[in-house]
């Protein structure tokens, strides 16, 4: 691999971005990698369930290979758009000669109902971010109660529930689903890890009142049972006295509760089933009920953070509609839509693209395909003469108009104090939880 020719920026360490900086530079990048939080990984480091150590421990590998490369800059705790001091503009102005976005999906999605803003209502996000150790929000106080209705049918409900039976150990997990069993996203091995807690009589009295609506788009509830409980036989054992069990067709329409006391209610409306053009819908019926509790967390998706420089459209930031450099047929250039036209040198992907959609392999493949439509791009345009020159002066800049900002050389000051630490402690991680303890750890 010879000299780097072009100059990228990449927003955003999560999977997408440090596979697609590893693509550019093996491409003839010098790429700088932009981080609001301190560590790189994302969702990868900060969204796995805490105890799935090998999954985690193998990504972290990866991810520090790939930081090994001279051709890869990290720049830790600097926000790009949204209340930084660093936007687009300034990128583009200072010599990056393309920027890929790979932000994720860092708001948090709402349904927009009445009562959703009172005490003991939550994102699920905002929970496992919590449970994660990512500051701010392992430093925040969630006010989680003996009962808990969590909406939601994907593997995020599943950690959410997971935590709550067998860490937080509440009375009861009431899952809230807006279609039926047959419509459940979340997998065996994430059920293995609850199952042992569902309550079986409850949930043959659910399965005996939604039967009807199944049977009559044609499913049949007997082998979608039989699907929902095959992760029992290899369930962990239960460590609590949590109730685990489902309701069904219910839509939320209103959260119950008052500012003094509260949250006491879900207020749901009863749904059948269609079935249109393949999928299945659900539609309301105008019968609503309430299902007790006093939290509420939804586990409903994410959207992409609104105060970036992007436009956006259905949750992800908009990409143009007839690209100029396509990969496997899919769109990777931002695009501005009140102008009808494309963003120049500046590229989307991930959960920045696609809010939500896919896991660690997902994002990888998306990052790297986002690559090759860079590299496309970037030979369509003149190699950089005096790259190390731009690059030197730009991270001068960046030095005198930012506080602790965390290069690689931080990284490995602060692998080596958690690792010591989680020695000392017998466990077979430790992560510090502040920002001001990493910053300690690195020597700030």
């Amino acid at each position: 691999m010879g000299e780097p020719q072009y100059m990228v920026a990449v927003v955003g360490a999560g999977p997408a971005g440090l596979f697609a900086a590893r693509k550019l530079a093996e491409g003839g990048a010098h790429v700088v990698l932009f981080n609001r939080d301190i560590k790189p990984g994302g969702l990868a480091e900060y969204g796995i369930y805490p105890d799935k150590y090998k999954m985690k421990s193998g990504l972290r590998v990866q991810f520090k290979q790939i930081l090994t490369s001279n051709s890869i800059d990290y720049f830790g705790n600097v926000t790009v758009c949204s209340g930084g001091n660093i936007v687009l503009e300034d990128l583009i102005e200072s010599g990056f000669q393309a920027v890929l976005i790979t932000t994720g999906a860092q708001g948090t999605k709402w349904l927009r109902l009445p009562g959703e803003n009172l005490p003991g209502v939550y994102h699920a996000k905002n929970i496992v971010f919590h449970y994660n150790l990512l500051p701010p929000f392992s430093e925040k106080k969630y006010l989680l109660g003996k009962r808990v209705a969590v909406v939601g049918a994907g593997n995020v409900m599943m950690d959410i529930a997971h935590y709550l039976i067998r860490e937080r150990k509440v009375d009861e997990v009431v899952v809230v689903v807006r279609r039926g069993p047959g419509e459940v996203k979340f997998t065996r091995a994430e059920m293995e890890t609850v199952g042992a807690n569902l309550d079986m009589p409850a949930l043959e009295a659910e399965f005996a009142r939604v039967s009807p609506c199944m049977q009559a788009i044609g499913q049949d509830p007997t082998a979608v049972k039989t699907a929902f409980l095959s992760a029992l036989p290899k369930a962990l054992p239960t460590i609590s006295q949590t109730r685990f069990r489902f309701e069904f067709l219910a839509s939320p329409v209103r959260v119950l509760g008052d500012w003094m006391n509260g949250v006491y209610a879900l207020k749901v409306e009863d749904n059948s089933l269609l079935a249109v053009d393949g999928n299945v819908k659900a539609r309301g019926t105008g019968e609503t009920r309430q299902i007790d509790a006093d939290t509420i967390v939804f586990a409903i998706g994410d959207t992409v953070d609104r105060d970036f420089c992007v436009p956006i459209f259905n949750d992800a930031y908009v990409a143009a509609p007839q690209p100029r450099f396509p990969v496997a047929g899919t769109s990777y250039e931002a695009f501005n839509p009140d102008i009808d036209q494309p963003i120049e040198r500046v590229f989307l992907a991930g959960w920045a693209r696609l809010a939500s959609v896919g896991l660690v392999g997902v994002a990888r493949r998306d990052g790297e395909r986002a690559a090759e439509a860079i590299l496309s791009y970037l030979h369509t345009q003149p190699p950089m003469l005096d790259l190390q020159n731009v690059v030197e002066k730009f991270e001068q800049r960046l030095m005198e108009t930012h506080d602790r900002i965390v290069d690689k050389l931080h990284l490995g000051k602060l692998e080596a104090v958690e690792q010591v630490e989680a020695q000392k402690r017998g466990l077979p991680e430790y992560k510090l939880s502040t920002n001001d303890a990493m910053f300690t750890a690195m020597g700030y």
